[in-house]
């Protein structure tokens, strides 16, 4: 019995956090947080969702990013499965509606773009008119009284010298 008790030791336990920290992005604090909420795998990831990761303690971000990784990881992972006709018209159904509705945005966007441009156009046409006019409101000026030359304006100085002032 020379053995030195390797037999009797326990199993070495494997780290619970060793299979968060194995995700790409996926660090010893953000692991714990994770743990901390009953995460402990990337499926436990995708079910939480992002509103379960930011309720877990991550950002919005963070969530969103490991998230992404989760799905690209699990998407790698699995076989290329044979589809029944029913599925692969259905993938198509689902493919064309999606590519319309990217088209029909981009087309929103673009008629929104050209809006704001007309719109700006006219206001810059608009400004540049007021700015060429006077807009007829000159003040009328009168030649002054004390020999000086060239018109001025008569500025009453206080409010008797107000013409509507002294009005009978």
């Amino acid at each position: 019995m020379g053995d030195s008790g390797e037999d009797m030791a326990a199993k070495p336990k494997k780290d619970p956090l060793a299979a968060l920290l194995a995700l790409p992005g996926v660090g010893k604090a953000t692991a714990k947080k994770l743990s901390d909420a009953g995460i402990k795998s990337s499926a436990g990831i995708a079910k939480a969702g992002q509103k379960g990761l930011v309720k877990a303690g991550l950002s919005a971000m963070i969530s969103k990013k490991l998230l992404s990784a989760v799905t690209k990881k699990a998407t790698s992972k699995k076989p290329a499965a044979k589809k029944s006709p029913a599925k692969n018209t259905a993938a198509k159904a689902v493919s064309k509606a999606k590519s319309t509705a990217k088209k029909a945005a981009t087309k929103a966007k673009g008629a929104a773009k050209t809006a704001a441009s007309k719109a700006t156009a006219s206001g810059r046409k608009v400004a540049e008119k007021t700015a060429k006019s006077d807009g007829g409101n000159k003040v009328k000026s009168t030649k002054s009284k004390d020999g000086r030359k060239g018109k001025t304006l008569n500025i009453p100085r206080n409010l008797k010298d107000m013409p509507w002032f002294n009005k009978k």
